[in-house]
């Protein structure tokens, strides 16, 4: 398996984070060193249990405070150092604002006026003369990707410069593949329009919109990578077997250089500034569980191993380059928390002022300077939502630039613990448990948060939801289970076909009886909630072991795995052989009775606890007839089911007033069922948007 794997998550592009994937034992089933852990790991929560109990009930927190735009966020210099670009509301709507490196913040002007939705994602271009940016309308993901100039004039009448639409077409998704150091003009990218199954690959100016097709995909490529200087060089097929092969680009031919079997990985992530190799991630062969860093030559076909993790607990994390010379400057990796090693004397220093003059916290790099002399430094903790710095080198000078959500008192926030529990088959279970500040550690009503994907895994961080749901009184427990990412190809591949009624859901189920167990949760009070796959775990947890679950939520959560399957978008088709094996085949006897099986939707008569289902109507990934389906099922049943439908919302909601909507429905409807607090204002905004995304469950009607 690689990265290729689309996610069920909401996708939003993190530029340049040194953060990535988190960490378990590699010796799965020896139970004599798990014991040893699982002991420390309950006396670990002991101590945070005694810790919790000494301090006192924080007030409720403004539901706002969680889930409403921030003031700032997402900062990136430009390659030049000369200007710094930020995410902003402007007219309630996060948009984009510029202003110059030594202007204060109360300078800075929008650059963008997105009116509907907010932008998730920009970029700068190598020369600093635009900023790159993607959007899409009402969540649909048919992204097109925008050209803004921060100095441009402003036409008279209006209140920001002009973007150009460089993908200017309906109906397709644009990708972008490389913003070529040497070539600032152009962009590398694919577009989908005259294939929707297939990316083509075009270079595109940034003044002009011109487009230059460089390759016509009619064999399935997934994903290009081109190297520094913007060149094509290497295309990646997944094949009908499920495996992946790597080639290279001779002119209209693709020269196979490097296969890996269906659970492997092989990934080339970026060119060597030598142009020759390219650094790649992979855990190909038997013998081989941890993905590592390699490099490899495409000519040769040499492979060298960079860096694997030096614990020998996860799965390689993520690399970081020197913007100035192109360099690998360090390596991180995830397990329980953030490990970061540099790779170099100027970093290490770098690292140690660091850990020297900010809170403890996980670490991360937004942006870097051309001459790598000035960098945007973040750091977030559990607790805290993250603050960003500019430091320069050579002043060896932090400068806050913005605290996120700073009237959010971190003093009244929860703790999350990593823990481990031993699922029914003996194999460790890696968790975090996040237990309500200044209520006795025994007997808490409990939410249960699955993550999406399900190709995917919890970190250790800041989550709104989990700090959320503990100020109301929950303890919040987030299981990896098997099909999580960033424990090995071992584990991962064992969550294959085992959706639901499987091992994938037998794990999050074992974690709740660990709980109950242990005396932590109050096994009359065990809510469940999700999103993505987490709200099909939901699902799944409430149909097929209904006497675990008090109440569930389900966020855009599929309920039938065989309309999943029907309905996934045609820019999907080079993954659809990987979902097969992983999922199970719709188009056979066995694979169809399956995928039945374990969806939740044909054991609805099974279901008995009160469920709310939260839906957008342009998700592009879970269609609303999932939602739709399994509402309509519930209510024939007559179980108290609740529905909000946004109809200008995709595969999770953007914009802030759904966001409070739905935190206002979802605390009511926990409290209502595990007696947790709720706040009781609504203001009068956020009442009418509840009111027009709930929906009469009596209107929805399922098509046959």
């Amino acid at each position: 398996m690689k990265p290729k794997i689309i996610c069920i998550l909401l996708a939003v592009v993190a530029m340049s984070s040194i953060v990535s994937n988190k960490a378990r034992s590699q010796d799965l089933l020896q139970s004599s060193s798990t014991e040893t852990k699982l002991a420390l790991e309950t006396e670990k929560m002991k101590q945070v249990q005694n810790e919790n109990n000494s301090k006192q009930q924080p007030p409720l927190i403004d539901r706002k405070l969680f889930f409403g735009d921030p003031e700032i966020s997402g900062a990136q210099l430009s390659p030049d150092g000369k200007f710094l670009a930020f995410r902003k509301p402007l007219n309630g709507i996060i948009n984009i604002w510029v202003k110059g490196i030594d202007e204060p913040m109360s300078a800075a002007r929008a650059v963008t006026e997105d009116k509907n939705s907010p932008i998730l994602a920009y970029f700068w271009s190598q020369d600093s003369k635009n900023i790159l940016f993607i959007q899409d309308k009402g969540g649909n993901e048919n992204f097109r990707i925008y050209a803004v100039s921060p100095t441009a004039k402003v036409a008279q009448g209006q209140t920001v410069p002009e973007a150009k639409d460089l993908t200017p077409y309906e109906k397709v998704t644009a990708r972008i593949y490389a913003v070529p150091e040497n070539n600032p003009n152009i962009i590398i990218v694919g577009l989908n329009d005259r294939d929707q199954r297939f990316h083509d690959v075009y270079s595109v100016n940034i003044a002009t919109g011109e487009r230059k097709l460089l390759y016509k995909n009619d064999v399935n490529v997934a994903s290009w990578v081109a190297d520094l200087e913007g060149n094509l060089r290497l295309a990646v097929i997944n094949l009908p077997d499920g495996g992946t092969q790597i080639n290279r680009i001779e002119g209209d031919k693709l020269v196979e250089i490097y296969r890996c079997k269906f659970g492997e990985t092989c990934s080339p992530i970026r060119f060597h500034k030598d142009g020759k190799r390219v650094y790649m991630v992979t855990n190909k062969g038997d013998q081989v569980d941890l993905t590592r860093l390699v490099l490899f030559n495409p000519q040769t076909q040499n492979l060298e191993v960079v860096d694997s993790d030096p614990e020998q607990k996860v799965d390689f994390g993520a690399p970081v380059f020197s913007k100035e010379t192109e360099e690998l400057i360090a390596t991180v990796y995830i397990g329980d928390r953030q490990r970061i090693y540099p790779k170099n004397q100027q970093f290490a220093a770098d690292l140690a002022y660091f850990k020297e003059n900010l809170p403890d916290g996980e670490l991360g790099l937004s942006s870097m300077t051309e001459d790598g002399q000035k960098m945007i430094v973040t750091i977030s903790s559990d607790i805290d939502p993250g603050s960003a710095y500019v430091f320069d080198r050579q002043s060896k000078k932090l400068t806050l630039l913005y605290q996120i959500l700073p009237e959010l008192k971190r003093e009244n926030l929860a703790g999350t613990t990593p823990i481990r529990y031993t699922a029914r088959d003996g194999l460790e279970i890696p968790a975090y448990l996040t237990l309500p500040v200044g209520k006795p550690g025994r007997n808490l009503p409990v939410i249960v948060m699955p993550h999406g994907g399900p190709w995917a895994r919890d970190i250790w961080g800041y989550d709104p939801f989990t700090q959320f749901l503990a100020n109301r009184g929950y303890a919040v427990f987030q299981p990896n289970f098997r099909a999580s990412t960033g424990f090995g190809k071992k584990f991962l591949n064992a969550g294959n076909k085992q959706w639901g009624t499987g091992a994938m859901q037998h794990d999050i189920t074992d974690g709740v009886n660990y709980l109950i167990k242990e005396g932590i949760a109050d096994q009359s009070r065990v809510g469940i909630f999700g999103v993505s796959y987490g709200g099909y775990a939901t699902l799944a947890g409430l149909a097929f072991t209904p006497e675990l679950y008090a109440v569930g939520v389900s966020y855009v959560g599929p309920s039938n795995l065989i309309t999943l399957f029907q309905s996934i978008p045609p820019y999907w088709e080079s993954f659809k052989a990987e979902l097969e094996l992983r999922m199970g085949n719709p188009e056979t006897p066995e694979g169809r009775e399956q995928l039945k099986q374990q969806s939740p939707l044909f054991s609805a008569d099974k279901m008995k606890a009160p469920l709310m289902v939260i839906q957008g109507a342009n998700d592009p990934r879970v269609k609303q007839a999932e939602s739709d389906q399994i509402v309509a099922a519930l209510r024939n049943k007559e179980i108290d089911v609740q529905y909000l439908l946004a109809p200008d919302e995709g595969h999770g909601f953007r914009k802030e007033t759904n966001r409070l909507a739905v935190a206002a429905a979802l605390e009511k409807f926990f409290a209502q069922h595990l007696q947790g607090r709720y706040q009781e204002s609504v203001s009068p905004e956020v009442k009418k948007q509840l009111d027009d995304l709930t929906v009469d469950i009596n209107t929805v009607k399922v098509s046959e």
